[in-house]
């Protein structure tokens, strides 16, 4: 079992979000360091790019903040180092093509292994476009890292097949920000990938309440939140991580007797 789907072996999984270098990256290293002290299952680490199509305003606006800040990816792979001596939770990062191509695919792959990353989120890499990157991840031992939208229609079976690490089951359409309803039949959509694959399943977009959580809990392995999460980083800033923290455990503790 790889470190990704042993996130998912205790019942089901909080995911959690932070863009890195929002407002800065020590702030970050406390940020992660809280979010693994209060529940998180994984982690995704934002990388900050300055047209991240998937993201709503509220992910938009710190990944300007971090790019503001200087926030660069060797910086971010010095953080990584750093959080790694103090915890070993699963951590995927989550950026876009361009922020890999410009970097150099090869040396982004080999360096983000090297330091304990687990897996990758591309959101802007089509199903069908995903070889060349993944089979430079299977080089170096990550998971790239498969999601599947309401519009996958047909493709749903195809894409969980061959799924790795988890399956990030886009709840709804448009991009990432908090909802008051989520109204995708996700277990229908679940019980189609469970038909293919026994790799877990998250949702995630949208999720902001405890509530929310629940439900998607009990519809799938787990919960994936960003855009909450980011709003509290840009309500305290430097001061973030604890309220993060508090907000972390809640998330988790809604799967309680789950």
């Amino acid at each position: 079992m790889s470190k990704i789907s042993r996130a998912f072996a205790n019942g089901k999984a909080f995911v959690a979000f932070v863009t890195c270098g929002d407002p800065d990256l020590e702030t970050t290293v406390k940020i992660v360091k809280s979010m693994a002290d209060n529940g998180a299952d994984l982690i995704e680490l934002g990388i900050p790019f300055s047209d991240p199509t998937a993201e709503g305003p509220v992910i938009q606006g710190a990944s300007l903040r971090a790019l503001n800040s200087g926030t660069t990816t060797d910086k971010i792979f010095d953080m990584v180092r750093e959080v790694r001596a103090y915890t070993d939770i699963p951590m995927v990062f989550m950026t876009y093509a361009n922020v890999i191509f410009s970097y150099g695919a090869e040396r982004f792959m080999e360096k983000a292994a090297s330091l304990g990353i687990d897996g990758l989120i591309l959101p802007d890499i089509p199903f069908e476009e995903k070889e060349e990157f993944d089979a430079t991840c299977d080089k170096y031992g990550l998971e790239l890292i498969s999601m599947i939208a309401p519009t996958s229609g047909q493709r749903i079976s195809m894409i969980a097949k061959q799924a790795k690490g988890f399956i990030y089951l886009v709840s709804s359409l448009g991009v990432t920000g908090m909802r008051t309803n989520i109204t995708t039949d996700i277990p229908s959509m679940v019980k189609i990938v469970r038909e293919s694959t026994n790799v877990p399943v998250a949702v995630g977009f949208g999720i902001s309440t405890p509530e929310q959580a629940r439900a998607m809990y009990e519809a799938s392995d787990g919960a994936i939140v960003g855009s909450a999460i980011v709003k509290i980083v840009e309500k305290y800033g430097r001061d973030a991580a604890g309220p993060v923290g508090e907000y972390v455990k809640s998330m988790k503790a809604a799967a309680a007797g789950l």
